[in-house]
């Protein structure tokens, strides 16, 4: 059956398919992308899955290989490290301006959200969570009235979201960030900024426990993953995919019509 979708929306309804997926932790660290079986599991042709591989590579979720399958992205500590010392200056500064120039109907979403991810919080949906978390910060940074921080947030935005997923102990985010959205609602820029710091070293922490956790779990895609048995293979299986199909309209590919 053809798809009623255009190739845009197509390619973006998978894009944000697999970046929950990867960022939720349903696609492990490492485990393969390849095209042919991304496009059976979504009902898509290679097309939009291809295109929403590089928009992954380019947020830094996949790492891409030329001529072969993709990869999650496996976060290195230098990595990591990294990304913490960009987030000690951005979350700081942008808590700090949230704090200063918020409004009250900006002010009013941030609440709704912080209370939200209580709730599911104490509700144990973690993946809900998770959410509210990143759409609680995606907020602040808002709030703080500079375009810049915003364009140099979207740019972060899935790293972010991955990294606030890592956090196992629900309750500890949740009161945190009550206390951040009590310092921004009196306004007191310096509490703001310092919760912000305080709320980092938390992330850090919360990330190290729940990668030593994953370190103890041996992958079950590791044992089952049929690809694995011949990567050579696969190499040439994907190597082999016509260039033409870049430029023909999904349904041109017999293949890839359901």
């Amino acid at each position: 059956m053809k798809s009623s979708e255009s190739p845009q929306s197509e390619t973006m309804r998978v894009t944000e398919a697999l970046r929950n997926e990867i960022i939720e932790g349903h696609r492990r660290p490492g485990s393969r992308l390849v095209e042919r079986n991304l496009a059976t599991e979504l009902g898509v042709s290679r097309v939009p899955i291809r295109e929403a591989l590089k928009k992954l590579a380019s947020e830094g979720l996949v790492t891409n290989r030329p001529n072969t399958w993709s990869t999650v992205r496996e976060f290195s500590p230098s990595d990591i490290a990294d990304l913490n010392e960009v987030r000690t200056v951005f979350d700081v500064l942008s808590f700090e301006l949230a704090a200063q120039r918020h409004t009250r109907e900006g002010l009013a979403r941030l609440e709704a959200t912080m209370l939200k991810g209580r709730e599911l919080a104490d509700a144990g949906d973690v993946a809900g969570a998770h959410r509210c978390a990143a759409e609680f910060h995606a907020i602040v940074t808002e709030l703080s009235g500079n375009e810049l921080l915003g364009e140099i947030g979207a740019l972060l935005d899935s790293r972010m979201r991955w990294q606030l997923s890592q956090h196992d102990d629900l309750a500890v985010v949740a009161t945190e960030h009550a206390e951040l959205f009590d310092a921004i609602a009196r306004r007191d820029q310096t509490l703001a900024g310092s919760l912000a710091g305080r709320h980092l070293g938390t992330s850090q922490e919360q990330h190290d426990k729940h990668s030593k956790r994953l370190a103890e779990t041996v992958p079950e895609e590791a044992q089952c993953d049929p690809a694995a048995a011949d990567p050579a293979a696969e190499d040439a299986e994907s190597a082999a995919v016509p260039a033409a199909e870049d430029a023909e309209p999904i349904a041109a590919d017999p293949a890839d019509v359901d």
